[in-house]
C-alpha cells in the first residue's frame, strides 16, 4: 500500500483558524493518537527511511510500517490491526512480511533479526475532515501534541493532507490553498524523523542534504533522464528548505539549498527542449538570489575573516571582522523560505515529479526518437567552447565577464555530474578534475570581488567605519590580485584539457533536438566553492 500525503507546519498564531477550518460545520471530535516508535540501537531503520510504530487510535491498537520513496510525496505503508483496548501488545515485525516495506525491513534486520527497542513516543490530538476536490478526495488531519524522547519534548502543530482517492494533484492543489490562506509551510520531515532526531541527544536539526547525482544508463529516454535529474535536485532543495523553514538550521543548510537551486537552474538549461519544466526557472532564480546575502555574509566572515582580523591587529586596529551593511542587513533565511513564493516553488517541484511519470510513459510509447547522448554532447561542446574562449583570455576580461566565466564553469560541471555516465569514465574524470580546479580558483577571485564591492558601497553611502572599510578594501584588493595570478595554471590546464565526449555529425534527414540529457558523474562536492 502507498500513502500519498504532505505535511504543512502551522504557525502558533493561526492554530485556532486552522482548527476551525478543518472542523467545518459540525466537525468531528478530536481523536487521541498515542504511539511508540521502534528502531535498532544503531538507528538502522531511521537511516534507511523506515518507521515502525505501535499506535493506539481511540480504542484500538494498530501496528504500522512506513517507508520513504524518492518523490517527496509518496510513502510505502502497511497497517496491521492488533486488537482493541487493553495494554499495548508486543511488537511483531514479522507481521509486515510479504509487503514492499516489510521486505526492506527484513533486509535491514537480517537473520536472526536485530533486536528492536522503543526510541520515542508521540501523543497527538487529531481532527479529521474529508473533502472533495476537482482531482479527487483528500483527508485533512490537524495534529496538535508532542513528541517525547526521554525528558526531551518537541511540540507538534501540523496539518496533514492525505489522498483518499484520485490524483496526487488533489493533495498539491489543496496544499497550495492552505499555504496561501493561513501562512503554512511545507515540511517533508515526518514525525518519525523528528522523533529520531530528538532521541539522538535532543537534536532539532537533520544534517544538511548534500547533492546526489542521478544514475542514468545508456539508452535512457530524455523524459526519464530529466525526471531523474529533477528528482535529485528536488530532493536536496526540499530537504534543506524544510529544515530552514522550521527555524532550526545551520548556515550549511542555506549553502546546500543554494547548491541545489544552482544545480536545478543548470539542469533546466541542459534539458531545454528535452522536457524540462521551464516554469521552474524564474521562481528558482528568485529564491537563489533571495538567499544570496546569507552566503555573502559567511564568505566575508568565514572565508576572509581570520586573515582580515590578523591584518587589522597588525595595523593596530580592532581585530573584529568588519561587516559591510549589505552583510549586516541579511534577511532571515527562515522568513524567505516561509514566503508564499518560496512555498509555491517547492510545490511546483513536487508536481513536476508527479507529472514526469506520465510524460515518460508517453515518450516510451512514442519510441523517444531523440538521440539523448548526441544531444547532450552537442550542448556540452557549445558550453565547453565558450568556457575555453574566455579562459584563454582571462587577463583581458573585466570583472563581470570573469564572474560569468565562474558561473559557466559551475554550469558545465553540474551538467557533467548529471550526465557523465552516458560517456566513458576515465577521460570524464580527468576533464572534471581540471574543471573543478578551475572553478575553485575562480571562486576566490569572485568572492574577493563581491566583498570589495560591499565595502565600497559602504564608503559611498557613509555607512560603517570608513577607516576599517578602507583597510578591508585594500586587503581584499591584494587577495584579488593574488587570485588572478594564481589562477594561471588552472586556466592553462583547462584550455588544453581533452573533451571526453564526441559530437556526431548531424545527418541531413535528422531533426535537430534543441536540448540535452543527463546522468551521473563524479561525486558532487559540498564545500564553500558552491553557489
Amino acid at each position: 500500500m502507498h500513502e500519498i500525503e504532505l505535511k504543512l507546519q502551522v504557525p502558533a498564531a493561526r492554530r485556532g483558524a486552522v482548527d476551525a477550518a478543518v472542523a467545518g460545520r459540525g466537525g468531528e471530535p478530536r481523536v487521541r493518537l498515542r504511539a511508540a516508535y521502534y528502531d535498532t540501537t544503531d538507528r538502522r531503520l531511521a537511516r534507511a527511511g523506515l518507521a515502525l510504530r505501535l499506535r493506539r487510535e481511540g480504542r484500538r491498537w494498530v501496528q504500522t510500517l512506513k517507508g520513504a520513496t524518492d518523490d517527496g510525496i509518496t510513502r510505502l505503508e502497511h497497517n496491521v490491526a492488533r486488537g482493541s483496548a487493553g495494554p499495548m501488545p508486543a511488537l511483531a515485525a514479522a507481521l509486515h512480511a510479504g509487503t514492499p516495506a516489510g521486505e526492506r525491513l527484513h533486509a535491514l534486520l537480517g537473520t536472526p533479526p536485530e533486536p528492536l527497542i522503543e526510541r520515542y513516543r508521540t501523543d497527538i490530538l487529531r481532527r479529521r475532515r474529508v473533502l472533495r476536490t476537482l482531482h479527487g478526495r483528500i483527508e485533512l488531519g490537524f495534529d496538535v501534541g508532542t513528541i517525547q524522547a526521554g525528558d526531551a519534548l518537541q511540540d507538534v502543530l501540523e496539518l496533514e493532507i492525505e489522498l483518499v482517492a484520485g490524483s496526487p494533484l488533489a493533495v498539491l492543489e489543496t496544499a497550495t490553498r492552505w499555504i496561501t490562506r493561513y501562512g503554512l509551510w511545507l515540511d517533508t520531515r515526518s514525525k518519525a524523523e523528528r522523533g529520531d532526531l530528538l532521541a539522538d541527544n535532543g537534536r532539532a536539526q537533520a544534517a544538511p542534504r548534500l547533492a546526489r547525482d542521478p544514475t542514468l544508463a545508456r539508452g535512457t529516454t530524455a523524459a526519464a533522464a530529466w525526471q531523474a535529474v529533477l528528482r535529485a535536485c528536488s530532493e536536496q532543495i526540499i530537504a534543506n528548505a524544510s529544515q530552514i523553514a522550521s527555524g532550526a538550521h545551520a548556515p550549511e543548510h542555506v549553502h546546500q539549498l543554494r547548491v541545489g537551486l544552482r544545480r536545478l537552474r543548470s539542469a533546466l538549461q541542459l534539458f531545454d527542449g528535452l522536457g524540462a519544466d521551464a516554469e521552474l526557472a524564474v521562481p528558482a532564480a528568485l529564491l537563489f538570489r533571495r538567499l544570496g546575502r546569507s552566503r555573502d555574509r559567511l564568505v566575508i566572515a568565514d572565508e576572509f575573516g581570520a586573515g582580515l582580523r590578523g591584518a587589522l591587529r597588525s595595523a593596530g586596529l580592532d581585530g573584529a571582522t568588519p561587516l559591510p551593511a549589505a552583510a549586516r542587513d541579511e534577511p532571515a533565511p527562515t522568513d524567505a523560505l516561509r514566503e508564499p513564493g518560496s512555498q509555491a516553488l517547492l510545490l511546483q517541484l513536487l508536481a513536476a515529479a508527479q507529472a514526469g511519470g506520465a510524460a515518460d510513459k508517453r515518450a516510451v510509447a512514442e519510441g523517444d526518437a531523440i538521440d539523448l547522448r548526441t544531444a547532450i554532447a552537442r550542448r556540452l561542446t557549445r558550453w565547453h567552447r565558450a568556457l575555453v574562449a574566455d579562459a584563454a583570455r582571462f587577463a583581458e576580461l573585466d570583472d563581470a565577464r570573469r564572474h560569468r566565466l565562474r558561473k559557466r564553469a559551475k554550469r558545465l560541471r553540474y551538467a557533467i555530474e548529471f550526465c557523465g555516465a552516458l560517456f566513458e569514465g576515465h577521460a570524464r574524470r580527468r576533464y572534471l578534475r581540471a574543471l573543478c580546479a578551475l572553478q575553485e580558483r575562480l571562486s576566490v577571485f569572485s568572492d574577493a570581488t563581491m566583498a570589495m564591492q560591499a565595502f565600497a558601497d559602504d564608503l559611498q553611502t557613509g555607512e560603517g567605519d570608513n577607516l576599517r572599510s578602507m583597510f578591508a578594501l585594500g586587503w581584499l584588493a591584494a587577495r584579488r590580485e593574488q587570485s588572478i595570478a594564481a589562477a594561471a595554471p588552472q586556466l592553462g590546464a583547462f584550455v588544453k584539457v581533452e573533451r571526453f565526449w564526441k559530437t556526431k555529425r548531424r545527418a541531413k534527414s535528422a531533426k535537430s533536438p534543441k536540448g540535452a540529457k543527463g546522468a551521473k558523474g563524479a561525486k558532487s562536492t559540498s564545500g564553500r566553492s558552491g553557489p
